[in-house]
């Protein structure tokens, strides 16, 4: 069941909007899964009190693809404030409330949170923050949102509420912004890199854009320079590893120059169906570890993904030609993988695990190490030399290693004090 109601309605400083609620009911088992005792608990809450409660954004578009969400986020009428009494009369527990002047309670019921935040308007944006007001008005919260895809709510009844168009959107596998593309993305330049996220998760095709949304990106490009790269990172990170990620990447690529585009695209064509570390199909964009560099200081990535980076760039062409000796740099099978896209190689690497470091502090103390600082720093050469057998080393041999290096030292010493 379904119906679509029409009035013109002046919405935001600027442009108008016809509103077009679409609705229908959702009845899926994903939707009834949901339904905890947690969340029948919050749910009779709120109806108590008459404020009402839907399941917004991702989630509504998780559930209409027939999928479960990991995370689900509630909107409401009620205030802050009126949550908050709620709550507090009721007896239950609320965590983290960072974001209560955005409007955001997180309240615990039943061993589980539930994030609740009061129905907002953008009064003023400057490209990475908003400054909002509250409203009871669902249409101009769903305006504020970034895709149509992600502007529905779905009623604890099952059903949805759509003023954008989102869910028809959904059905045919396109990816738009609310209203206009460029005032969305200046309210938020992180959006450039949300929307080519979305694209690869919902798109089939790999370019089907649409000419004002490309024009959109390419004009206000530049605003991510002042978005944090703790930001930028979480959505990169994500749209690399996705659907037509060689392709958005290329698209994205066409504004900044020097990219190793071709590298990137053949990497990721190998590399798509097995899972990926998205530092994998990054790294292969940069030519030096100077790049690299850039790209950490910009980006502030994890020490870990920095040293695959670099550790990508530097042997890019050994992992080229390791192809004819898969051997010799068994330990990096995985990444081999990824840029050769080998099903041999990945077979093999599902039969074959790096084996447990067979020393530990407890040896070296037995030994007679005892500070701390140089138990660490003995592990770390045990580690390195255990790694060059190939881990074929088990512990005896290791530690008398080590036995025959305190001997060497003590011998030095003695004939350095004769």
């Amino acid at each position: 069941m379904w119906s679509r109601t029409s009035c013109l309605l002046g919405v935001g400083r600027t442009s108008f909007y016809r509103r077009s609620l679409f609705t229908m009911q959702l009845k899926t088992s994903e939707f009834q899964s949901l339904f905890t005792e947690g969340l029948s608990g919050l749910a009779e809450l709120f109806g108590k009190q008459q404020h009402e409660l839907r399941i917004a954004g991702g989630a509504v578009r998780d559930l209409l693809s027939g999928k479960r969400p990991e995370d689900v986020d509630f909107a409401t009428t009620a205030t802050p404030e009126e949550m908050k009494q709620m709550f507090q009369t009721a007896g239950i527990r609320m965590i983290n409330n960072k974001g209560e002047k955005h409007g955001t309670i997180t309240a615990r019921l039943h061993n589980e949170n539930f994030e609740v935040t009061t129905l907002r308007v953008d009064v003023q944006t400057d490209g990475r923050h908003a400054e909002v007001e509250f409203t009871t008005d669902w249409q101009k919260d769903a305006e504020r949102r970034d895709l149509t895809i992600n502007s529905m709510f779905l009623g604890l009844d099952g059903t949805l509420y759509d003023y954008f168009k989102g869910y028809e959107d959904l059905q045919n596998r396109k990816v738009r912004f609310v209203g206009s593309a460029e005032k969305r993305i200046q309210e938020d330049y992180l959006r450039i890199l949300r929307y080519f996220r979305f694209y690869g998760r919902v798109a089939l095709a790999p370019d089907d854009h649409e000419p004002e949304t490309l024009v959109a990106i390419r004009e206000n490009g530049r605003g991510l320079a002042a978005i944090s790269g703790e930001r930028i990172c979480v959505e990169l990170k994500k749209m690399v590893v996705g659907n037509h990620a060689a392709h958005l990447l290329e698209l994205m690529y066409s504004l900044p120059p020097d990219g190793n585009v071709e590298e990137m695209k053949q990497v990721w064509q190998n590399a798509k169906d097995h899972s990926p570390k998205p530092m994998t199909i990054l790294a292969a964009l940069f030519r030096r570890p100077e790049e690299v560099e850039k790209m950490d200081l910009r980006l502030k990535v994890s020490r870990e993904e920095k040293t695959l980076a670099l550790f990508l760039v530097k042997y890019r062409r050994e992992l080229r030609k390791s192809e004819d000796n898969p051997d010799s740099l068994k330990p990096f099978t995985d990444f081999i993988i990824d840029y050769q896209g080998e099903e041999k190689l990945l077979a093999e690497l599902s039969r074959w695990s790096i084996p447990r470091f067979p020393v530990s502090g407890h040896d070296l103390r037995r030994m007679g190490v005892t500070s701390g600082k140089e138990i660490g720093a003995t592990l770390q050469e045990l580690r390195d030399i255990w790694k060059k057998s190939r881990y074929q080393m088990d512990k005896d041999e290791l530690l008398s290693y080590l036995l025959i290096e305190q001997t060497a030292a003590v011998v030095e010493k003695g004939h350095y004090k004769n």
